[in-house]
């Protein structure tokens, strides 16, 4: 049996923080999954006291799951890949945080993906998740598509979604267009019973809200609702769009990931869902691929 000292020398953490969730496994030197914590939103975009918070608790449930709570933090290296860190100003903020851990190797969200899916090699992905983005790592060279947050960018994520069908539900309400089974669905998912009180709901809500009422669209849009296939075209359009853009820089492999994945898929454009190759490995291992590479 391994002392705890022995532990300390092999552990791993590593950290995927989106905008809805932080994921966190601890792994040993054989990239072995020992425990896997979730706490909340981990993206700095959106409160660095709240992304900082839920790293952290995130990383101690990871511990407490593989009964590890004897380990400190703080003689453990983890590799943390944020949504929000493309922009350097959030970069620098959260490298500059006083972390808990031994070593903290700080990445986007995306090359942690990426890395991940194509098992460090290089590759492609599309994100569809509370926000969407694509990223492609070939010889060396990264490039991004999107990634400009919500609500001024992620078309095609499951906020943008959400929130595409609440503007819809707040024009059939002022029968500016024909009400359709959609606009029930999302007004009983709120509560709603009209457009004060709906507007009272929503407003000011974070990405996170909005994705919540994506999978009424698709279930709508699944069942032949007009105005829910058009929001969902339009989404499904766009991250084809980004798939094509990632393409030009020729990566040997293309995923789709993000909670989105099984639900938008079958919407791509049907040449963009032939070549999609399933991800090897989920962003929090490549997380701890990150890690080990530096």
């Amino acid at each position: 049996m391994l002392t705890s000292d022995d532990k300390n020398q092999e552990l791993f953490l590593g950290i995927d923080g989106g905008g809805s969730k932080c994921k966190a496994i601890v792994v040993d030197s054989n990239n072995t999954i020992l425990g896997t914590g979730i706490a909340g939103p981990g993206n700095p975009l959106h409160g660095f006291e709240q992304a900082t918070n839920n790293i952290a608790e995130s990383a101690r449930l990871a511990l407490v799951d593989a009964n590890l709570s004897d380990v400190p933090l703080s003689s453990i290296t983890a590799g943390v890949g944020l949504a929000g860190v493309n922009l350097p100003v959030l970069f620098e903020q959260m490298n500059d945080w006083a972390h808990p851990f031994k070593k903290m190797h700080l990445a986007t969200d995306l090359l942690i993906a990426c890395l991940g899916a194509h098992d460090g090699q290089d590759g492609a992905v599309m994100i569809t998740g509370t926000g969407s983005c694509g990223f492609v790592h070939v010889d060396g060279v990264s490039q991004i598509v999107g990634a400009h947050g919500f609500p001024h960018g992620d078309k095609g994520s499951g906020a943008w979604i959400g929130l595409q069908a609440a503007k819809q539900v707040l024009l059939a309400i002022d029968q500016l267009v024909e009400p359709t089974a959609l606009t029930g669905m999302i007004l009983n998912f709120l509560g709603a019973k009209d457009a004060v009180q709906m507007v009272e709901i929503i407003a000011g809500k974070p990405a996170a809200f909005y994705a919540k009422m994506a999978g009424f669209v698709f279930e709508a849009a699944n069942n032949g609702d007009a105005v829910a296939k058009a929001i969902i075209e339009e989404g499904a359009d766009y991250i084809s769009r980004v798939a094509r853009q990632l393409l030009t820089k020729q990566p040997p492999r293309l995923s789709l990931i993000g909670g989105l994945t099984p639900l938008l898929s079958p919407w791509l454009d049907h040449d963009i869902q032939a070549i999609l190759a399933e991800p090897l490995y989920p962003p929090e291992v490549g997380s701890v691929i990150f890690a080990k590479q530096q």
